[in-house]
Parts: structure tokens; C-alpha cells; sequence
């Protein structure tokens, strides 16, 4: 690593983010609660900046200070697609990567969509969705480092920093795939037949993976060291997937319904589900609090949950079609992918109270 690299602050314990036959929520019932919000409705200050148009997800860097998103427009051939550096103290755009012309005749580039940080090593990974493949770039430099190929609709991205382990999710044909944070070779393969992973979430003190299966509204438990899963029953579209601090609870975001569900892992039972808004779409949590966010695409709001309690405590309006939510420190970030019409989508800082 050249010496101008930052050191490596000192690693915080995190759960990891963000990336998913109907299954019945055996024993104990699934307490379901109108979304009302509560006295801490706008109580967060929010702050909203147009980076590009196509945003896709963001992943914050504490090592560089510094949040990653991706942007992709259109339908293939995909012409136009950013992997952006934005400053998340002024959200202005610090560096715009170009990925790289994948078909010279149509202007094809290897359009990015998912993304996630490896502070360890210094490397920012992307899913390429439309080319099935995953790709790896320097922090520091913004250099393409490796491009990984055969993940079928590579959708979303993990990093387990403490196992130097990464994940993506292929939707395309049930594949959870690992690769070596230090060699960017691939790893692990682990198809689950029948199944289309979305989301992702790693609890970094076991290593124990999580993806959501949207087709099968349940989750995908895989252990480390182990090729066999476990499915834990979550609600209705599950797409998202994020832990509790202690990775005792998951939370999913439930696209169909419109809800978060939460699941106790030991016992594998949904306890609650709590209407956020139509198109639920992302879910992150809040260490600090405890509390969930849940962007709903479909109304272009956030919710914020305190899952403990069941309750919706602010609904902050965003921009269109709003697409994932990203959480450090206190803050969160949220990106809309609007669509045909927009010069520029935008993303919402929303500096959360305790």
C-alpha cells in the first residue's frame, strides 16, 4: 500500500449493509402496526443536494469521509453511468468515475449499480447488473483494480471487513457469491435453488450472511464455514435486509406490503411488521438509536421505526422514486432514481435526533 494511503482508523464494531415458497411464521404471532408517526415527526434536519441523474445506492467511507454512488441511466445498451465521490459535509461531487466501454459499436459501459466500501483495504466494489459482473476500484486513485464475472443480475454487495471476506448476490439464478478482499479472487459460490437474493447484510462478529429472497418472502441465513442455509420466514417482498447493532434481529423491507418486518433470528419468527409506505424499497439502521429507516419508493418518503416500540416516529418526504438509504453516524443518505424526465436526481442528508 503506497505511503500516501490514509492509515486505517481504528475498525468500530458495525453490522454491515447495503443490499432479497412463501414461508409461514412458525410459532408465535406477527404483531402488525399502522404506521402513525409520533411527536418526532420532522424533528430531523434535512438537507438535499442533485449530484446526477440514475442514482442507484450510496456507501459511506468513515476511512476517506467520503460517500460512494452509483448512478446508471437507461435501459441497455447503457451508455451513461457514474461511480461519484461526494463530500458528505457540502454533497458536492469530489471525483465522477467513468466505468469502463464494454461494446465499442453501441457505447456500452459497465453501468454500476450496487456499491459498498472496504475501508480495510481501500477498495470501493460495484455490481455491474446488466453485464453479470462485480468490479472493484481504488479508493484512493479511483482506478478499476479487477472486473469479476459470472454473477447472474449482480445486484447487491457486502463487506465483511473482519473475515476479508466480500459478497454479491445474484438474482439472476439464486447465487450468493464470496470473494478474498485482498487477492480479488473469487472464493465461495453458494446457489440456492429456486431462491432470487436481493438484499445483503453481514454481521461481522460471526460472519454470518444474510440475504433477502424476494420470490420466497424469507431470508437466506449462511454461516460461516457452512454450504448449507437456513430460511427464516420475513414479509411479504422482502428486498432489503439490515441487523440489529448486537445481529441478534433482522429487519426487512417489504416491497409488496409496504411494511418492515422484524425477525428474531435465535428463534426465527417474525415479531412485528410496521406499515412504512408504498414501495418499500431500503432498509438501514440506525446503531446509535437503534431505530430503522425505510425508504418507500412508491409515496417518496423515508420512514424512520422504532422497532422496539413498533412505532413510525418521522416521515420525511424525499424526491422521487427514492432508492436506497445509507446510515453513518447519525446521518443518513438517501438517493432517488426518478427516471425519464429528471435532468438530475438528488440526494437527502438527514441529520437523524437521538
Amino acid at each position: 500500500m503506497s505511503s500516501s494511503t490514509p492509515a486505517v482508523r481504528p475498525h468500530r464494531h458495525r453490522t454491515a449493509l447495503t443490499a432479497a415458497v412463501a414461508v409461514a411464521v412458525a410459532a408465535g404471532s406477527t404483531l402488525t402496526l399502522a404506521g402513525t408517526a409520533s411527536a418526532h415527526t420532522s424533528g430531523s434536519k434535512v438537507t438535499t443536494a442533485k449530484l446526477t441523474k440514475g442514482l442507484y445506492q450510496s456507501a459511506y467511507s468513515e476511512r476517506n469521509n467520503v460517500l460512494w454512488v452509483t448512478a446508471a441511466v437507461g435501459r441497455p445498451p447503457v451508455t451513461e453511468s457514474h461511480l461519484l465521490k461526494v463530500d458528505p459535509r457540502t454533497l458536492a461531487v469530489k471525483a465522477d468515475l467513468t466505468p469502463p466501454v464494454t461494446d465499442s459499436a453501441t457505447g456500452a459501459v459497465e453501468a454500476v449499480y450496487g456499491v459498498a466500501v472496504d475501508d480495510e483495504h481501500n477498495t470501493v466494489w460495484t455490481t455491474n447488473t446488466r453485464d453479470n459482473t462485480v468490479s472493484v476500484y481504488s479508493q484512493r486513485t479511483g482506478k478499476r483494480l479487477a472486473g469479476l464475472p459470472n454473477v447472474a443480475h449482480a445486484r447487491e454487495i457486502v463487506v465483511d471487513e473482519r473475515h476479508n471476506t466480500v459478497w454479491a448476490s445474484g438474482f439472476g439464478d439464486g447465487t450468493l457469491v464470496a470473494y478474498d478482499s485482498k487477492s480479488l479472487e473469487e472464493k465461495k459460490r453458494i446457489t440456492v435453488e429456486g431462491s432470487a437474493p436481493t438484499g445483503l447484510a453481514v454481521n461481522e462478529s460471526t460472519g454470518t450472511l444474510y440475504a433477502a429472497d424476494l420470490n420466497n418472502d424469507r431470508l437466506i441465513e449462511l454461516r460461516r464455514g457452512s454450504a448449507a442455509p437456513r430460511f427464516l420466514p420475513a414479509g411479504d417482498g422482502p428486498i432489503s435486509v439490515s441487523l440489529s447493532k448486537n445481529g441478534r434481529t433482522a429487519y426487512t423491507a417489504d416491497q409488496t406490503s409496504g411494511t418492515v418486518s422484524v425477525i428474531d433470528l435465535g428463534k426465527g419468527v417474525v415479531t412485528a411488521s410496521v406499515a412504512t409506505g408504498a414501495g418499500a424499497l431500503s432498509v438501514a439502521t440506525d446503531e446509535r438509536s437503534g431505530d430503522v429507516l425505510v425508504v418507500n419508493r412508491t409515496d417518496a418518503t423515508v420512514t424512520r421505526v422504532d422497532p422496539r416500540r413498533g412505532a413510525v416516529e418521522e416521515t420525511v418526504t424525499t424526491g422521487a422514486n427514492p432508492n436506497h438509504v445509507e446510515i453513518a453516524d447519525g446521518t443518513a443518505y438517501v438517493v432517488d432514481k426518478s427516471g425519464a424526465g429528471a435532468a438530475e436526481d438528488t440526494v437527502t442528508r438527514i441529520r437523524l435526533t437521538r
